[in-house]
């Protein structure tokens, strides 16, 4: 797959691991590139979506837009009902500001849970991951074996710039959460999202008020 082309490389992806590859997107903009190269090229690589119950109302939007494009099936995955509602009548529904423990905890019920449902059987799993996005992400590698979840992970966007991801969207006329419009470079959750000045640090805008730490809910913590 070296110096291959990213659709070539998808195209690889989905024949050596067929009907065993999932790639999750949360709409944002290198998600939306790598949905366009699946979807455009008619890949059997599955694509599914974490919804948390606490998204923008943008994403929503994106969502459907991508919908309305291709006409292809995204697979959704909500958090256990019963789990998320322990955790909001016991601690209310903004627990995650009061502590990272809580944080990590609502991270868990809303995301990891329903992500360990996603890549049940799967032997590969595909994400919009990028170097440039993190410290934590830069240590990663294009391609990596997960020892905990036994499957390949793969980030067919990982040496691309912003810049670059922009440029693809844009000449392949691909929908897009228009937040990244309004200073929004990493869009989770809308309570635990915010808006980053030029220059800050790309993951500054989640969980901003914890003070230190990685900034990673626990789905892709190398």
């Amino acid at each position: 797959m070296e110096n291959k082309p990213v659709e070539d490389q998808l195209k690889t992806i989905a024949e050596i691991f067929r009907g065993n590859v999932v790639f999750t997107s949360s709409f944002g903009i290198e998600d939306q590139a790598i949905t366009h190269m699946i979807f455009d090229n008619n890949l059997p690589i599955e694509v599914a979506t974490l919804d948390t119950g606490r998204l923008f109302p943008e994403t929503y939007k994106a969502f459907n837009e991508t919908y309305k494009k291709y006409q292809k099936q995204i697979i959704v995955y909500f958090p256990d009902h019963d789990a998320a509602e322990k955790m909001v009548t016991e601690k209310g529904p903004f627990s995650f500001y009061y502590s990272r423990e809580n944080r990590l905890e609502c991270c868990r019920i809303r995301k990891l849970v329903p992500l360990n449902r996603a890549l049940k059987g799967k032997e590969c799993w595909i994400s919009g991951i990028r170097a440039s996005q993190s410290d934590n992400r830069s240590q990663m590698d294009w391609i990596e074996w997960d020892e905990d979840k036994k499957l390949f992970k793969f980030y067919p966007v990982f040496n691309w710039s912003f810049e670059d991801v922009e440029k693809f969207i844009k000449e392949n006329n691909v929908p897009y959460n228009i937040l990244h419009d309004r200073g929004f470079v990493s869009i989770g959750c809308e309570p635990c999202t915010r808006a980053v000045e030029k220059g800050e640090d790309f993951r500054s805008g989640r969980w901003w008020w914890e003070e230190g730490g990685v900034k990673e809910c626990g789905l892709h913590l190398k």
